[in-house]
């Protein structure tokens, strides 16, 4: 990534939360702080932009001409907020669960941290949570910086239970970078690492893993998305997948790999892990979209996953 401009695709996912937000209902995951971290002259350039790429998502709809607006939601809910709405929807139930497990509070999460944590905005959306965990965005920090900025224009005050945990992936390992914050490797801990497996490669992904388990104490949790290994062999990708693998190939983030589902479990418990669930395309769709009259649904070929350290 270009250590001058934030994650293009961060970027895009915060946009299209806060598109969901403002736009859409019923809500599949409520960001309402999202739309606030773009200036008014950004959210024109991206609702111009994005809504023009429905020549490539969908040559025949743009053939009918329909305005930006329409054009927009159209890419919104076949391509760009599926994925990410539904992630984001999947893992914060997750953390409430972990949140409410067990009797007493050190058998619970009592840390949550955000990998790739672009322009998450839990921390602000959810102070009622905040006297009950820490929170540590783990991201690059060109992406953090410019997060920061905003904030600050914002007049958006940072609680003091999230911190900032820059780190450069290619270069500097999670333990090494958690050890200089106030994390507590002792503590139980809830993790997620959305929209990022797909644009590692399998090695780094299982490495990455690695280094969670090693980094926190049993019992805790991570949630993370994958792409089933077939979506990288051209002729069993469904259409979706490859318009998205085309677009990230184009903005220079090319997607890299995936999994086995049916090989998973055996590769999490190599490197630290128990796979607790794995949610396919068919359970996304019956538990985030049933009975919608738009046209959200769960993506081909796109899982969740929770894992428990062993």
């Amino acid at each position: 990534m270009d250590e001058k401009w934030a994650s293009i695709t961060a970027l895009i996912t915060a946009y299209c939360r806060g598109y969901h937000a403002t736009h859409d209902a019923p809500k599949i995951f409520d960001d309402f702080v999202a739309a606030e971290l773009f200036t008014t002259e950004e959210h024109v350039a991206f609702d111009r932009q994005l809504a023009s790429t429905l020549n490539l998502i969908n040559p025949e709809r743009a053939a009918t001409n329909p305005d930006q607006a329409t054009a927009l939601a159209i890419v919104m809910q076949t391509h760009n907020g599926p994925i990410t709405l539904s992630r984001s929807r999947y893992t914060e139930d997750r953390l409430l669960a972990a949140l409410s497990t067990g009797a007493a509070p050190e058998q619970t999460a009592q840390q949550y941290v955000i990998l790739g944590a672009g322009f998450d905005t839990f921390a602000f959306r959810r102070p009622e949570l905040l006297n009950r965990l820490e929170v540590f965005e783990v991201d690059h920090p060109a992406t953090q910086a410019i997060k920061q900025q905003r904030l600050a224009m914002l007049d958006r005050p940072v609680p003091p239970q999230l911190h900032f945990a820059p780190i450069d992936f290619a270069t500097q390992s999670l333990s090494d970078v958690l050890r200089q914050t106030s994390y507590d490797v002792h503590r139980k801990s809830f993790f997620s690492w959305l929209g990022v497996t797909y644009y590692l490669t399998r090695e780094v992904v299982l490495e990455t893993l690695r280094e969670v388990a090693a980094s926190a104490t049993a019992g805790s949790e991570i949630v993370f998305d994958y792409m089933e290994a077939d979506a990288f062999v051209p002729e069993r990708a469904a259409r979706r997948i490859q318009l998205m693998q085309t677009i990230a190939r184009q903005v220079g983030e090319p997607m890299q790999s995936g999994f086995d589902p049916r090989a998973l479990a055996a590769e999490l418990d190599r490197v630290g892990f128990q796979l607790a669930e794995d949610l396919d395309p068919a359970a996304i769709e019956a538990r985030y979209f049933p009975n919608r009259s738009d046209e959200y649904h769960a993506f081909e070929q796109v899982h969740f996953a929770r894992a428990m350290i062993t």
